[in-house]
């Protein structure tokens, strides 16, 4: 629904004001909403999130709308707080920090007069996310960690601590900064991290275990972000992976069917992929695009048919 809501405001069809209006409506009836939905505000701020991340409204813009129905009623700072819980499952702390601290807003602007904005921000956990990174442990510049550093610590995680999407994102916030977090390394390691946990092996065949890739679409949506290099980078740690495993009969297929179905890799990366001559990432190739021919055949053809249509 908040995906909808995105669209409709990015093609014209819905104003802004009109947005704002029907929201602020829903919103004077959410306090009361909340005996019979105690989750409320978490909802709300999933419809929500969508049109602050992806550009529909600033946060300055969108915030201040929101307080004016709530704080009358001193829920303003919770609806806020649902909002930058979300955007942190899908941009880093860092960034959403920032995005705050742009808007130029205060904390006093959303609570009731008199709650002590501290301890407010400390019940929420929101202490990470709204530092300034000005600390003397901010300061000190996060060691690059190998690429055998980072597949070790990403496996642990994954494969023996079966660690929640929560504590890998705290993870990477902790060891990596903002340009590893984007680098080859760290999105092999991970992608090779989440597929070696999906790949099930009965001793008379190897089959991917789609529901572990499902269970962890956030963490690759999240880094990999749409973006066709990154996910280029993606499926060059899947390659490298199944020859590792020497090659077991349709799993690389099962895997691309996985990973377009779930949308984590892109029409262009696949072809990307298929068409490269990386001399680095030759090791195994002929054997991968052999096992995958039926899938860049139907692939084409489902495209085909999309432009006929």
């Amino acid at each position: 629904m908040g995906q909808l809501l995105l669209q409709l405001l990015r093609q014209g069809l819905l104003p802004k004001s009109q947005f704002i209006k029907g929201f602020a409506e829903t919103l004077e009836q959410a306090d009361d909403m909340a005996i019979d939905i105690p989750h409320i505000w978490l909802y709300l701020a999933e419809l929500l999130s969508p049109v602050l991340r992806e550009g529909g409204f600033s946060m300055r813009e969108l915030f201040s709308e929101l307080r004016k129905p709530l704080l009358p009623v001193g829920r303003a700072g919770m609806l806020i707080s649902e909002i930058l819980h979300i955007l942190c499952k899908q941009m880093s702390q860092r960034t959403v920090g920032s995005l705050w601290r742009e808007s130029g807003l205060s904390w006093t602007d959303f609570l009731p007069e008199g709650e002590d904005v501290q301890t407010f921000i400390s019940q929420q956990k929101l202490q990470s996310v709204l530092s300034d990174g000005s600390g003397p442990d901010a300061a000190q510049a996060k060691r690059i960690l190998s690429l055998d550093e980072l597949s070790q610590q990403l496996e642990r995680l994954l494969l023996e601590d079966m660690a929640s999407d929560e504590q890998i994102f705290d993870w990477v916030e902790a060891n990596l900064d903002e340009s590893q977090m984007s680098s080859s390394p760290f999105l092999r390691a991970l992608m090779t991290a989440v597929c070696k946990a999906a790949v099930k092996d009965d001793n008379t065949n190897c089959r991917v275990d789609t529901a572990i890739i499902q269970q962890r679409l956030p963490v690759l949506l999240k880094y990999l972000n749409s973006d066709t290099e990154r996910q280029l980078q993606a499926l060059y740690a899947l390659q490298a992976l199944i020859v590792s495993l020497d090659q077991p009969p349709n799993l690389l297929r099962m895997f691309f069917d996985c990973l377009y179905d779930e949308d984590v890799i892109s029409e262009d990366a696949f072809y990307k992929w298929e068409s490269s001559k990386d001399p680095a990432e030759q090791d195994g190739k002929g054997v991968a695009l052999k096992s995958v021919t039926a899938f860049f055949t139907w692939l084409r053809e489902a495209e085909e048919e999309s432009e006929d249509n």
